[in-house]
């Protein structure tokens, strides 16, 4: 079990910056007597029943009264942190919230109270076994949801299925490990132990129970990350309308003048839950315009960063040499789909074509709303959506990194396997280098690097 780098108690105020009904200054740690007492009094502090809220009054250290609201102490292990914790509801101003964290601080001065860094107090929830890793980071996630589908895949992650899944796996490897070694222990048995025992059949059935959660990851991801999708093309064939139309709102300025728009204009929407990040960009053409110049630099480092690039041309019209050059410029790798818009001008309906099974093209009328749901629909598709359920689970890009490699030491695994006795070394060694990967997920297998980089990412309260 690893230990807190630090075990001085910890204070913070839990809630946002700013005005709000309510605000909470948490505290956490051993020794919390002197800072009961000391902001309720020693009658209160004397009455405070565990995980009983008491109302009244918060105390200057002259015993004025600072704030008045309720108090909760929580002792360990039975709390957040699994360390004594004791936290004050109070009015959710930001001098008051100021006001009591510092005077929580001076009341906690003779044991070493100080400030919590960002994410220390889920940190100590980890190190104390409150959570595991991918729980931990779950909070965060919950907290930083951008749908309903995001939170309550959060949720369940925060419940621990994702963990529980991670958990089942590592057991099934465990269990063949413990077979293989067995025969390497014992050569000269003559029984095909590993046949007899159906280890193949088990390392057949983790790879597929692998590939299941591996798959379920991959939504949960989409869910936190979004998708990035970027509108090119030249000026005037309606990328600002399409936005527009996407998000349900005039979010970025439509005229009929040629280089309206001179910078990124992003729109965060969502569609069956899924974060789409849409950034409008500046027509791509030759002008001797300073400002237009650095907007169509901006654009091109948006098409860099992007996870599915729109092609944007006008129906009815042929492709010019423009279109052409910005076609070869753009990069290998990324899902284009060309945009025919402004198909209500061309007499043209709507409709989507495919190329090796893949949306690449789609009529549309950003003005009018003819087409717009199917290029909703092919963003999904691209993005792997297979639909909204119960069945998936928040993931961050460390967690797929982990499974996939979990899923190249289990091929690799197999492989050796067939290879019989002389091979046996190394197809244990995979399964147990796939094993770590797969604990790195919870935290059982972590370098200390990692976690400062995953808690430092936290909320100071948190």
């Amino acid at each position: 079990m690893m230990r807190l780098p630090d075990e001085s108690p910890i204070a913070a105020i839990a809630t946002p910056p700013g005005r709000g009904g309510i605000g909470v200054v948490r505290v956490s740690g051993s020794g919390l007597d002197c800072v009961i007492r000391g902001l309720l009094g020693e009658v209160r502090a004397a009455a405070l029943a565990p995980r009983h809220a008491g109302y009244g009054p918060f105390l200057a250290a002259d015993g004025s009264e600072i704030d008045r609201g309720l108090a909760l102490h929580f002792p360990a292990p039975h709390s957040y942190t699994g360390e004594d914790v004791f936290e004050l509801q109070g009015h959710g101003g930001p001098v008051v919230m100021q006001l009591l964290l510092r005077r929580v601080l001076e009341a906690g001065a003779p044991i070493g109270l100080r400030l919590a860094m960002p994410g220390e107090f889920t940190q100590r929830a980890y190190l104390n076994d409150k959570l595991d890793l991918a729980q931990a980071e779950a909070v965060a996630d919950l907290i930083d949801a951008t749908t309903e589908q995001a939170a309550r895949s959060a949720t369940r992650s925060l419940a621990g299925e994702f963990s529980q899944a991670i958990h089942a796996l590592v057991e099934q490897v465990i269990q063949l490990r413990m077979l293989v070694e067995a025969t390497l222990d014992f050569p000269e048995e003559e029984i095909d132990f590993l046949e007899r025992a159906d280890a193949f059949g088990q390392l057949a059935r983790i790879r597929a129970t692998l590939a299941e959660v591996l798959a379920r990851a991959r939504q949960g991801a989409l869910l936190r990350e979004g998708l990035n999708v970027v509108l090119i093309g030249r000026p005037n064939v309606g990328k600002s309308s399409l936005l527009n139309a996407l998000a349900g709102a005039e979010v970025a300025i439509v005229t009929p003048i040629a280089g309206t728009t001179r910078d990124r204009v992003a729109q965060a929407i969502q569609v069956e839950g899924v974060p789409l990040n849409v950034i409008d960009t500046a027509g791509l053409r030759e002008t001797a315009d300073e400002v237009e110049r650095i907007g169509i630099a901006r654009t091109w480092e948006e098409v860099g960063r992007a996870d599915v690039i729109l092609h944007l041309q006008e129906a009815g019209q042929e492709s010019g040499a423009l279109d052409a050059d910005i076609a070869a410029r753009l990069p290998a790798g990324v899902p284009i789909v060309r945009v025919l818009n402004k198909i209500d001008l061309a007499g043209e309906g709507a409709r989507l074509e495919r190329e090796d099974g893949r949306p690449s093209a789609i009529w549309l009328s950003a003005r009018g709303g003819e087409g717009v749901e199917l290029l909703r629909a092919a963003l999904l598709e691209l993005a792997g959506w297979q639909g909204a359920g119960e069945s998936q689970f928040i993931a961050r890009e460390r967690h797929l990194q982990a499974l996939r490699a979990a899923s190249d030491h289990l091929d690799a695994a197999e492989e050796n396997a067939r290879r019989r006795a002389e091979q046996l070394e190394l197809f244990a060694e995979e399964l147990r280098l796939a094993q770590e990967r797969l604990n790195e997920i919870t935290g059982e297998f972590t370098p200390d690097d990692l976690l400062g980089v995953i808690f430092s990412r936290f909320c100071i309260g948190k």
